[in-house]
């Protein structure tokens, strides 16, 4: 509550304007008591009704966007800052210089110039200020004496728009910048305001509009551009503009650089904890508060029902159902009825949580001796195993990236981890079903091919462990490394590379939102040692590094851009594969997108190629990511408009779309533990015949175990509020209409894939919702 600031303070007021800015006194809003408005005009945000507050000022009424919630955290509002004398008057004294000035000009006989002013405030909690807030103009022609911003009453409270006029002798041109000027006023301790936009309009009738959508800090002077997006080149012939993008970026890749969170891994923020993170990339409140409440909530309702401190294996697998029971999902649901049918373990390589392994099998593997005799039953009657080789009917994962990963230890007790390959076939009636499993890379009597015409539990175990062996590269390397980790690569790059004005960072920046903080969290409480990985998975902390370390070597450029994948993997034909319908559609649709501002800003391959930031950018990327491997495919340099409009492409994609496909379904499809076993406490079965359910309950995570991996699942599938979906973009970066005219097309064609989606589920007895582009975030944020 900021009025807890001033509960300290003994002194008697020294001005009503003083006395006005911390209770806010004004004209009274219909349905309103002077005590509730008063309360709720110094907090800031409630509206004694209960609604939102709307502040106009002036006869500016707040625009519809202005009442959805922002995307940064506040700051502090309770540390204090005594003031020195000499300050707390600085606001009327500017005022009266300022006055002044006017006098001195007007009785010289220079006619003053007005401009008008509106300034917005964000519209979520804590966004307004209690400081002094003064502009000065600059323009082609001169710069404005620095004016306060000063209206009758409280000014910059959340969600208000205030209108000003700002008087210069002169004539300023073509308006370039602006300096936001935050300064003491009075006795009042320096706070965070959240500007979202300047808009000025000159006396000719032009306007202009200065995207801001950050924190202001402290007391500072912040310069903003004109919104207009520019390249380098465009500012060749403007020392002043240049300047100004060379001390933005130097600034910013001082406030942001890189560290090394462990060998082979890509390169992160060089962070200790979140409080050293910028306020301007952090959670919102929302966000925050609901990401630790249901964090906090899960971890009671399991020490409530006395989980957490259990060590003993499950008793039965229908226990398992006790666990997080208000938290079951209809997909959820359908797992712990299905998980041991051969289709839906065949099924979910296509759409569960990891539907991007998979890839066709043209010769049977050396080490891997499935014979004619093995699979005969599991094909189609009068079919042969090359027969059905040929046709593009068999299908093949392998796990071979999880060699020599060593194995975490958990209470004391060894946890195991195997090596896996999968034979899969797609039958007639288009089921994609396992024919044969081997649970190690290596042949011979002690790793026996496991069939469906094995006994029961012996099959069902194999199964299990092939899932556990997913359940690590899904984790690893589909989600950690290949959206989480490579997305804080793309967001650090073009924090430290491309100034605001940039057509490249206006683009990304949406798709980059709370990307830091999340991954910042990642390390803190996921992956380090001692975090829920360390606590629940058969990998743990010295499993992780190495396994996305192998992961970091052998990822391709070409494995990040859909359409090359799936040509790779060779699944361009499979049946049902609802992952790649939906996603191909959207990637299509971000193309187009990115396509048309791509040609907006850039008009021909020369300027691509001749931009030395967006070279910087792409070239950091290829450093910072893909360890300078020319072996990865991926570009250190873009010469063309096609090539930079797939690199952005990818980027888009991977943060959205791609992040969803492999993020959204990991409690729908892990919360029934057999499924998708995290760990397994003794090692994999060299003999066949001798598994009964017994030991597959000895084999499992134990009680508390399967706890700690079910409430992390929870947690990292469910978004925390303060979402923003696939192509909703409330803060306008682009201020030309073009760009607006390229994202209201890209908004169209996304509703599009969405009905088409919404039509296909009605029919499907398991919808495949993931990618549907109203789940989708546009940025990686849980």
């Amino acid at each position: 509550m900021r009025l807890k600031i001033f509960w300290s303070w003994k002194e008697n007021w020294r001005s009503l304007e003083g006395l006005h800015r911390v209770l806010c006194f004004m004209k009274t809003p219909p349905a309103a008591n002077h005590e509730k408005w008063g309360k709720g005009r110094g907090l800031g945000n409630w509206d004694p009704n209960g609604g939102k507050l709307a502040m106009i000022r002036k006869r500016y009424k707040n625009p519809a966007s202005f009442s959805r919630t922002q995307g940064t955290v506040a700051a502090s509002l309770g540390k204090s800052c005594h003031c020195p004398e000499d300050l707390k008057p600085s606001k009327d004294l500017e005022e009266s210089s300022w006055r002044t000035q006017q006098a001195e000009s007007k009785s010289e006989g220079t006619p003053m110039i007005s401009y008008k002013v509106q300034v917005a405030t964000g519209n979520f909690w804590g966004s307004g200020t209690f400081n002094s807030i003064s502009i000065t103009l600059v323009g082609s022609k001169g710069e404005s004496p620095k004016q306060s911003l000063n209206n009758v009453g409280k000014d910059f409270l959340p969600g208000a728009v205030d209108e000003y006029e700002v008087s210069s002798d002169r004539d300023l041109g073509t308006l370039l910048l602006i300096r936001l000027h935050k300064e003491p006023y009075m006795f009042f301790p320096e706070d965070s305001w959240y500007c979202s936009f300047v808009q000025l309009i000159t006396p000719q009738g032009e306007t202009y509009r200065f995207p801001c959508y950050q924190w202001i800090e402290g007391h500072r002077t912040l310069e903003l551009r004109e919104g207009t997006g520019k390249l380098a080149c465009e500012d060749a012939e403007n020392p002043l503009l240049l300047r100004h993008r060379a001390e933005e970026l130097k600034v910013r890749q001082g406030c942001y650089s890189w560290a090394e969170f462990a060998p082979g891994m890509p390169q992160c923020l060089a962070v200790e904890n979140i409080e050293e993170m910028d306020t301007n990339v952090k959670f919102s409140f929302t966000k925050l508060s609901t990401f630790l409440l249901r964090s906090k909530l899960t971890k009671v309702e399991m020490k409530l029902k006395g989980f957490l401190g259990c060590r003993q294996s499950w008793k039965k697998l229908e226990d398992i159902r006790r666990v997080f029971w208000f938290n079951k999902t209809p997909i959820s649901e359908y797992v712990a009825d299905h998980w041991m049918d051969d289709a839906f373990f065949g099924y979910q390589y296509l759409n569960g949580v990891n539907p991007v392994v998979i890839q066709k099998c043209t010769e049977i593997p050396a080490n891997f001796p499935v014979t004619q005799e093995m699979v005969a039953t599991s094909l189609a009657e009068g079919s042969s195993l090359q027969q059905e080789l040929q046709k593009g009917n068999i299908f093949l994962v392998d796990y071979k990236i999880l060699q020599g990963i060593p194995t975490n230890t958990i209470e004391g007790q060894q946890q195991y981890m195997a090596v896996p390959l999968c034979l899969l076939y797609q039958t007639p009636s288009v089921d994609l079903m396992p024919i044969a499993i081997q649970l190690s890379q290596t042949p011979g009597p002690d790793s026996p091919i496991f069939l469906p015409t094995d006994p029961e539990w012996d099959w069902t175990l194999a199964k299990m462990w092939v899932r556990n062996a997913d359940f690590h590269v899904h984790q690893n390397i589909s989600h950690l490394l290949r959206t989480h980790l490579i997305a804080e690569v793309f967001a650090v790059a073009t924090l430290r590379q491309l100034p605001m004005c940039h057509p490249v960072f206006k683009l990304l920046l949406p798709h980059l939102r709370y990307t830091l903080q999340i991954n910042a969290f990642a390390r803190v409480r996921l992956i380090m040692k001692g975090g829920m990985m360390d606590q629940a998975t058969s990998a743990g902390y010295k499993g992780i590094v190495p396994i996305v370390g192998k992961g970091t070597q052998e990822m391709t450029y070409a494995s990040l851009c859909l359409p090359d994948d799936i040509e790779a993997r060779g699944v361009a034909s499979v049946s049902n594969y609802y992952y790649r319908d939906d996603g191909l559609k959207i990637w299509a649709a971000i193309k187009s997108y990115v396509s048309n501002i791509v040609q907006f800003y850039y008009k021909n391959d020369e300027r691509v190629e001749s931009d030395p930031e967006l070279q910087a950018w792409v070239l950091e990327i290829f450093k910072e990511s893909f360890k300078n491997r020319k072996t990865s495919g991926a570009p250190s340099s873009l010469k063309t408009m096609a090539e930079l409009t797939k690199f952005l492409t990818m980027v888009i994609f991977t943060c959205s779309a791609q992040h969803a496909a492999v993020n959204s379904g990991q409690y729908d499809f892990g919360a029934w533990i057999p499924n998708i076993p995290p760990s397994m406490r003794r090692p994999p079965p060299k003999v066949k015949g001798m598994v009964t359910l017994e030991d597959v309950l000895e084999t499992i995570p134990p009680i508390n175990t399967t706890c700690i991996a079910l409430s992390s699942l929870w947690l990292l599938s469910n978004e925390a509020g303060d979402r923003r979906p696939l192509g909703y973009y409330p803060d306008e970066h682009f201020t030309e209409d073009e760009p607006k005219q390229f994202i209201k097309a890209f908004q169209v064609c996304l509703a599009e894939i969405s009905e088409e989606i919404n039509k296909r589920n009605k029919s499907l007895p398991l919808p495949y919702n993931y990618m549907n582009p109203p789940e989708i975030e546009n940025s990686i944020s849980i």
